[in-house]
């Protein structure tokens, strides 16, 4: 861009070129103005639970919209297919297992949590002078004193639950209509679950029916107090739907075709529509990248009230498709060209990417993740070639279970979930017990996203031999370079962190309440 300054007669040359210097000055910066982060999460989410996924009778137009104007991926990966090392993974750009994030998920009363040492996506762009903030669950430590909680880990601002909200007992969950109960399972020995405003309980138990509303609130506080100290902004908004037990306020319960979880996930669905019509309404919405996915994939015990995977195998906890591929959008008017990608992409790659979107540079640690602006902008196609999968329960005996390289995926180690369970497909089910494959079974995920014809069975022939070695030794040399941090949910547990409104009350965790 050219900037010309008209050369008056009285303005002394030195004061006209410093003023063409600061006008230069000033384009440079407006145009190298970092986007405004916008990440929005769901929570058990299947590949086949949205509308624009193909589920014919999920009410989610606002998601759709987002995918018709975005960028939808249908070759998007979690790093794990459980929630507290998938959501380590997504904020720290690496898997679970050097994060020390395994086996399964912390507890209420874990002593471990995402170590400090980890840095996070909000770290690095607070360092940027982003404004940072979080909304929902977190699940990745509370900690002696709110140690692990956001606040601790890049985040200047939080609302929401430290950890799943179906780790408290579900039937003193205020849901609507008034005196109805929530569905889902119930852990009877925790206490109720607490609401916190950063390290403070504002709440307990939580009142389900204005939870939602309050998050979006939040949200909408937060974007418009960004906007108006002029400072860009990364909002993390992880939703509880659509985990168990379901829930929805006044305005979408009993109103879906798929029952619970359906209004869960249209009260989900509003928000997204919400959080999009903030950008518009604060006129930031052409400088905000806003991303969409989930964590992991549905948890099909539940049948009906449980996510679906659509065409893919399996379900949560667990390295079938189902397990750890998601539906993801990305949006950026003017800047995201809306369309369909088959590029390989992960939650491993938001860090590097976020970092390269403001400027930042990397950390010096071992990354898992790729930069792929040049995918959401460009076109181009990703950096992404492989996918690792690893179990909820790793250890470095057996490594990866699988890997997907190119457009194969080879499974060395298979394994059923009870999360997985009530399937015709009997793969996924807690009863199929941990099986090594060698040959590993082989599948063609261009041809066979379902995973149903094992290449190898078909008789192994000259390519199919390579592939396999071509596969063996991409596996191998990850392996070799991965380094198991230590477990944070091995470091056992104390009732004493379960967070109380009333530390000292009792008896506990009964007296644990607001009100």
């Amino acid at each position: 861009m050219h900037i010309r300054v008209m050369k008056m007669p009285h303005i002394p040359t030195w004061l006209e070129m410093s003023l063409h210097l600061l006008l230069c000055l000033l384009v440079l910066c407006t145009a190298a103005k970092p986007p405004n982060i916008v990440f929005i999460y769901a929570d058990d989410m299947g590949y086949g639970d949205i509308g624009c996924y193909g589920h014919p009778s999920s009410l989610t137009p606002n998601v759709d919209k987002l995918a018709a104007e975005g960028l939808r991926f249908t070759d998007f990966y979690s790093s794990c297919a459980l929630c507290t090392p998938s959501r380590a993974g997504l904020l720290t750009g690496r898997y679970q297992t050097r994060s020390g994030m395994y086996p399964f998920v912390l507890l209420t009363d874990s002593l471990g949590g995402l170590p400090h040492s980890e840095i996070t996506i909000p770290e690095i762009l607070r360092g940027q002078g982003y404004a940072t903030a979080m909304v929902g669950k977190w699940h990745l430590g509370y900690g002696a004193n709110g140690t692990f909680l956001p606040t601790h880990h890049g985040f200047q601002h939080f609302l929401g639950v430290p950890y799943a909200h179906s780790q408290g007992p579900c039937q003193n969950l205020i849901c609507f209509p008034p005196n109805t109960t929530c569905f889902g399972g119930c852990e009877q020995d925790q206490v109720l679950l607490p609401l916190l405003r950063n390290e403070q309980i504002i709440q307990q138990p939580v009142d389900f029916t204005q939870l939602e509303q309050m998050y979006i609130d939040f949200a909408q506080s937060f974007i418009a107090d960004s906007v108006e100290c002029g400072k860009p902004f990364f909002l993390y908004f992880a939703s509880h739907h659509t985990h168990v037990p379901q829930y929805a306020g006044e305005q979408y319960a009993g109103k879906s075709p798929r029952g619970p979880y359906g209004d869960a996930l249209m009260e989900f669905d509003g928000s997204v529509g919400k959080l999009k019509n903030a950008l518009q309404e604060l006129g930031v919405e052409n400088n905000t990248l806003l991303f969409f996915t989930s964590d992991n994939g549905p948890e099909t015990m539940r049948m009906s009230e449980g996510g679906s995977s659509g065409l893919l195998k399996c379900g949560k906890d667990t390295t079938y498709e189902g397990g750890m591929r998601e539906p993801a959008i990305a949006y950026w008017p003017g800047h995201i060209t809306p369309g369909v990608t088959h590029e390989m992409a992960s939650t491993l790659d938001m860090l590097p990417t976020f970092a390269k979107l403001a400027g930042a540079c990397l950390p010096n640690v071992t990354l898992d993740g790729f930069d792929i602006t040049n995918l959401l902008l460009k076109g181009n196609g990703s950096p992404r070639k492989t996918m690792f999968y690893y179990p909820s329960s790793p250890n470095e005996t057996q490594g990866v279970f699988a890997v997907r390289h190119g457009k194969y995926k080879a499974h060395y180690f298979t394994q059923g979930s009870i999360s997985s369970g009530s399937t015709p497909d009997e793969d996924c089910h807690v009863t199929a017990k941990l099986t090594p494959h060698n040959p590993p079974l082989l599948f063609d995920l261009e041809s066979d996203p379902a995973e149903n014809s094992n290449l190898c069975a078909q008789g192994m022939t000259a390519d199919l031999q390579q592939i396999l070695k071509d596969i063996k030794r991409v596996k191998d040399t990850f392996e070799k370079k991965m380094k198991f941090g230590e477990s944070q949910m091995s470091k056992g547990t104390d009732p004493a962190l379960r967070p109380c409104y009333n530390p000292t009350c009792s008896p506990k965790p009964s007296c644990c309440r607001s009100s």
